[in-house]
């Protein structure tokens, strides 16, 4: 969402997070771009704590960053967004979320999400093999 204000970020955010079981939306980490200015609110709004990566600290998020990098595919830098419809956006969050990642034992990550929720010890944070 790269060129959105703070509050659009933040509205979509909310929506968005609303959808993951309470469970897995414990915290935030986010870079220091200004699309989180509204951080705190985000917070009041979802109940989750909001961190910050050190600056120019990418491995401290690699798993984003790696997304970042699998997103590019499909929208090269500076691609404006709003040019593409929610269906548009859903399809391309299905193919990722169907495509093996090498951190997760070659499972998909819709699959390392299953066996998270379907796990007797749900209410602990996500971790890989």
């Amino acid at each position: 969402l790269a060129g959105y204000g703070a509050e659009a970020m933040r509205k979509a955010l909310t929506v968005q997070m609303a959808n993951i079981p309470k469970q897995l939306r414990r915290s935030l980490t986010w870079d220091r771009g200004k699309e989180l200015a509204q951080h705190a609110q985000l917070k009041a709004d979802t109940g989750m704590a909001v961190y910050f990566a050190d600056p120019h600290s990418p491995w401290q998020r690699g798993t984003n960053e790696n997304t970042n990098g699998l997103l590019r595919q499909y929208f090269p830098k500076g691609t404006d967004l709003a040019r593409w419809t929610a269906r548009d956006l859903a399809a391309i969050a299905g193919a990722l979320n169907t495509r093996p990642r090498k951190t997760l034992g070659w499972r998909t990550p819709a699959e390392a999400l299953d066996d998270q929720l379907l796990s007797p010890q749900a209410s602990g944070v996500a971790t890989t093999p």
